[in-house]
Order: C-alpha cells, then structure tokens, then sequence
C-alpha cells in the first residue's frame, strides 16, 4: 500500500515539474541574457516600469475620465509631471549607479550554469509564498524601527514619505539604504528556501507587481486584497492609510503582523463599494 501512495505520489510530482518543463526551456535559450551581470537590473527596471505605465496612464485620464475616479482613493489627486519624472529617474540612477555594481560583483564571483530541469509546481508555489511570508516579517521590523527612533525615519525613511498620497512610480521612492534593505531581504529568503532560477524569477514579478499595486493609489474590486479571504492582506488601502498616518498598517503586504501588535487600522471602504453603479463584485 505505501509502495502504492509512493509511486502516486513520484507521478504527480513528475507531473507538476513537466507543466513548468516547456517554460523553463524556453526561458533558457536566453541563458547567456540570464546569467549575465546586466539581466537583474535590465528585469527589475523593465518589470517595475512596465507595471507602473497602466497606472500612469490611469492618473492621466483621470481628470478627463471622471467614472475612474471612484476607484481612487484620493479622488481629487493625479501626481503632476513634476511628480512622476523625479521619481523614475532616481529609480534608474540608483539601479544604474549602485546596484549594478553589486550584481557584477555578485556575477564575478558565482558564475554558474542554469539547472536544466525545472521546479514542481508546488515546490515553486510553496517557495513564492514563504518568500513573501518572510519579506513581510521583516520588513515588517525594519518598517516599525524606521518610524519609531527618529535618526532612522530622518536619515532613511522619510524621503519615501514625501508623497503623501501615493501613487505607482513612487513605490521606489526611497534611499539607498532602505534599497539595498529589501534587496537584502530578497537575497536571504531566496538563499535559505534554496530557490530555484524560475522561482526566484517569478517571485520577483510578483513582489514587484504587489509592491507597485500597493502604491497605485486604485482600489479596484479585482485588487489583490479583494481576492485573498478573511482579510489575511492588507492591500493598496491598508498602505495607503500608513502613508497618510504613518503610525499604523506597517506590514507591506499581509495583516497578521499589525493585528498581533496592535498597529492594524482598518482602511474604509472605497466609493464604489455601495454605490449601486455596478462596480461592486458580486
């Protein structure tokens, strides 16, 4: 009967890793783009401004398109070219300027092969979300530190608060140092879970795309915290209420640090939720 379950269990798993297998494979004929200095700055730029654009074209029609303003949170805001282009240039400078450098010296000195098979499925899932279980955490402590002694929110932190209504391009509005503190992050979590390229690859879109939500300063019915139950994340209005009162919601992404602490306020419920207008989900 064991022997059974096992044999079960080796043909699933085999199964989970060929639906990954074509995609891996493709994905490796680009190798020498993949494994070269240049491809974690290229993606992480390419990625982070391709999701922004959909909110800066959004912010655009705003004040032409007024049915969109129901799902702003601040309905009378659009950042102003003056807004936006400080923003995306000091996102290229500081990936052009400082963490180009790193990722050569991190290319330097572990060069290395891509494997050639790809993850399971689940060992990928698994992988995504511990990382972002993890990144949370700790961000979580960097987040509440950053606020509570003053050195630290003056010297690192408050230039992310700058806008106070937040908005996509401004998500990595931020210093070096809180820079390289999440990238820091990112690296541990990647190193102990031991995770695969794809994993890594596809983590990284994902925290760049929850990351950018976050900021977008558009609560939808279709946002990531309208999908996930019981209210585990936090989503674009849990943050946005951090931005506007700074001593609560710290957790970027889920909810369980801050109602265990005592720093979780809940956010009010955007304009279209009874509005009867057909945006509500069902």
């Amino acid at each position: 009967m064991s022997c059974h379950n096992s044999s079960e269990l080796q043909v699933l798993c085999s199964s989970s890793q060929l639906f990954l297998q074509p995609l891996w494979d493709r994905l490796k004929t680009w190798e020498a783009l993949i494994q070269s200095p240049f491809f974690p700055v290229l993606f992480s730029v390419i990625t982070y401004v391709g999701f922004c654009l959909p909110f800066v074209v959004l912010d655009v029609l705003n004040p032409w398109v007024p049915s969109l303003r129901r799902y702003k949170i601040h309905p009378d805001f659009s950042p102003s070219a003056r807004q936006l282009l400080p923003c995306l240039r000091q996102t290229l400078y500081q990936h052009v300027v400082f963490v180009f450098p790193l990722t050569l010296l991190h290319w330097a000195h572990s060069p290395k092969l891509l494997p050639p098979e790809a993850p399971q499925l689940l060992e990928l899932v698994s992988h995504i979300v511990f990382c972002l279980l993890l990144f949370d955490g700790e961000f979580f402590v960097w987040h509440v530190l950053h606020h509570r002694v003053p050195w630290l929110y003056r010297t690192f932190h408050k230039v992310h608060h700058q806008n106070s209504s937040s908005f996509a391009l401004a998500t990595q509005y931020m210093s070096v140092w809180e820079l390289f503190s999440l990238g820091f992050f990112d690296l541990v979590n990647i190193k102990l879970l031991k995770c695969h390229p794809l994993t890594v690859l596809i983590f990284h879109v994902v925290n760049i795309w929850l990351s950018v939500e976050d900021h977008s300063g558009y609560d939808f019915p279709w946002s990531t915290h309208r999908l996930v139950p019981f209210g585990w994340y936090g989503g674009v209005a849990h943050h946005d209420l951090h931005h506007s009162q700074f001593n609560c919601n710290f957790a970027p992404y889920f909810t369980h640090w801050d109602k265990l602490l005592g720093t979780f306020r809940p956010a009010p419920l955007p304009a279209w939720w009874n509005c009867g207008c057909g945006g509500c989900p069902s």
